[in-house]
C-alpha cells in the first residue's frame, strides 16, 4: 500500500475526506518551507502539494503567481525542491507528498531522471498541469516505473468521451478542478460539484478529489460531504504571501479550523 492509499483510506476508516494542502515550495525562501510544511501536518493535513515554482504557471491565479516569483526571486531550484521533500519525508515519514506543476521542469532533464530523483526524494505523486494524457508518452511510464502515483485532473468540461482516456494510468487519486479557470478566484456551485463527483466516482475506483476556490470551513465541509478529499491552496499561499517567515502559526491555526470543519461533516449528516 502507498502513503497515498493509506492517506485517503485512513480518513474513509475515520467516516470522514481527506484534507489534501497546497503551498508553494521555496516560498518565502527554500530554508523556510520546512517550517511551513510542518504546520500543515500539525494542523491535520492529510496529504502535502509541493508546487514547483514556473515562470508561466497558466493554471494558477494572483496568489499563486505571486508565491512562484516569491520563491523564484529567492533563488529556489529544482535541487531546492527535492531537498525540500526529503527533508520532510525525513521528518514525517507517513505523510505523503505530491509535486504540483509543469512539464517544463519535470522534462528539461528527461522524464527518467525527474521520476528517479522524486523517487529519491521521497515524493509519492506527481500532477504535471500542461501534460494531457494524449500526450503523456514519457512522464508517466518513467513515473511508474520508479513507483510514483500519477495524479490526473479531471474539470467540468471533461466529458463522458474523453473522461476514459484522463483515468487510463492515473492513480493516487483524481483531482477534479472543480472550476473552468484559475486557482483562487471563483468556487463551482455546490449541486454542479455533487453531480460532477457523483460522475467520476462512477467511473473509478480511486479517490476523488476537489479543488479550485476552496476558502473557509464551511466551503471544505460541503466538499467534504461529497468527495473523498478537498483542496486547498490559494488560501493557504496568501497567509504565506502575509506572514513571510512567521506564517507558520497562522498556517497551523487555518488548517485545524479546516481539518476540524472537515472531521465534522460526514457525522452532521447522521
Amino acid at each position: 500500500m502507498t502513503r497515498l492509499s493509506a492517506a485517503f483510506d485512513r480518513a474513509r476508516e475515520q467516516r470522514r475526506a481527506a484534507l489534501v494542502t497546497f503551498v508553494t515550495a521555496g516560498d518565502p525562501a527554500p530554508w523556510t518551507s520546512g517550517a511551513i510544511l510542518d504546520a500543515l501536518v500539525a494542523g491535520g493535513a492529510d496529504v502535502i502539494e509541493l508546487g514547483m515554482p514556473f515562470t508561466d504557471p497558466m493554471a494558477d491565479g494572483p496568489a499563486i503567481q505571486a508565491a512562484n516569483l516569491r520563491s523564484l526571486a529567492a533563488g529556489t531550484t529544482t535541487a531546492d525542491i527535492l531537498a525540500i521533500a526529503k527533508a520532510f519525508r525525513e521528518r514525517h515519514p507517513g505523510v505523503p507528498v505530491v509535486l504540483m506543476g509543469y512539464a517544463n521542469p519535470m522534462l528539461r532533464r528527461g522524464a527518467d531522471w525527474f521520476a528517479n530523483a522524486a523517487r529519491d526524494a521521497g515524493v509519492d505523486g506527481v500532477i504535471c498541469v500542461d501534460l494531457p494524457p494524449e500526450e503523456d508518452d514519457e512522464l508517466g511510464p518513467n513515473l511508474r516505473a520508479a513507483g510514483i502515483d500519477l495524479i490526473r485532473l479531471a474539470t467540468p468540461t471533461t466529458d463522458v468521451a474523453r473522461l476514459p482516456r484522463v483515468l487510463d494510468g492515473a492513480s493516487g487519486f483524481l483531482y477534479y478542478v472543480s472550476v473552468a479557470g484559475i486557482t483562487g478566484l471563483q468556487q463551482a456551485a455546490q449541486d454542479s460539484i455533487e453531480s460532477a463527483v457523483a460522475r467520476l466516482k462512477a467511473a473509478t475506483d480511486i479517490p476523488v478529489a476537489v479543488g479550485f476556490g476552496i476558502r473557509t470551513p464551511d466551503q471544505a465541509a460541503a466538499i467534504a460531504r461529497v468527495a473523498d478529499g478537498v483542496v486547498v491552496g490559494s488560501a493557504i499561499v496568501e497567509l504565506v504571501g502575509q506572514h513571510g517567515d512567521g506564517a507558520s502559526a497562522p498556517v497551523e491555526a487555518y488548517i485545524r479550523s479546516l481539518s476540524t470543519a472537515i472531521a465534522a461533516a460526514r457525522k452532521e449528516t447522521l
